[in-house]
């Protein structure tokens, strides 16, 4: 019998294919607004009122009508329309083959992350209203400390990314060797 095996000394060394650790990105980004449209609707109420605030009290006589009434009114009417986009901006997400991180601040930044082995159970949400505007919500739940659970709400073309995600917590876990085991309680 002969032996078929190389002499090339780099291959007796490393008998295996190296792994592929790219990280590959799913998705990166901010929810979007359309998938939080209930915030929008209460919000813009809120505007619609301040702005007939001044109207209805110069036509109902409730009180003179000043110019800086209306000012106050008209500016905090603005607030109330960039509230929802400034919140939805204050939220960013990262989605990798082997983690995710959840960025979220305005002013000062907090980012947790999840390592995909970490992960016990993935939920997908997706209302009518969402399914129209293509957006969805999925929540993770792991054995992270600090993440047991993590709302993404507001990704958008979410059903991919969700499928994506229950694959790779399966290739992850098996690739690092983690195994579920029933407690039995």
């Amino acid at each position: 019998m002969t032996d078929q095996s190389s002499n090339d000394p780099a291959e007796e060394i490393h008998p295996h294919k190296p792994a592929d650790d790219r990280e590959q990105i799913y998705f990166e980004g901010s929810p979007l607004l359309r998938g939080d449209l209930g915030r929008l609707f209460i919000f813009a109420i809120i505007a619609a009122i301040l702005v007939a605030i001044p109207i209805l009290a110069v036509r109902f006589h409730w009180f003179p009508a000043r110019p800086w009434i209306w000012l106050t009114c008209d500016g905090l009417a603005l607030i109330c329309l960039l509230i929802p986009f400034i919140l939805i901006r204050t939220i960013r997400y990262r989605i990798t083959n082997y983690r995710i991180d959840y960025e979220r601040g305005l002013l000062s930044k907090s980012i947790d992350t999840l390592e995909l082995w970490h992960v016990e159970d993935i939920k997908f949400h997706q209302s009518l209203i969402d399914r129209l505007v293509n957006t969805g919500d999925i929540t993770i739940l792991s054995h992270d400390d600090t993440t047991p659970r993590l709302h993404l709400d507001g990704v958008p073309n979410p059903r991919p990314l969700f499928e994506n995600l229950k694959q790779r917590v399966i290739a992850v876990k098996r690739q690092r060797g983690v195994i579920k085991m029933d407690t039995g309680s």
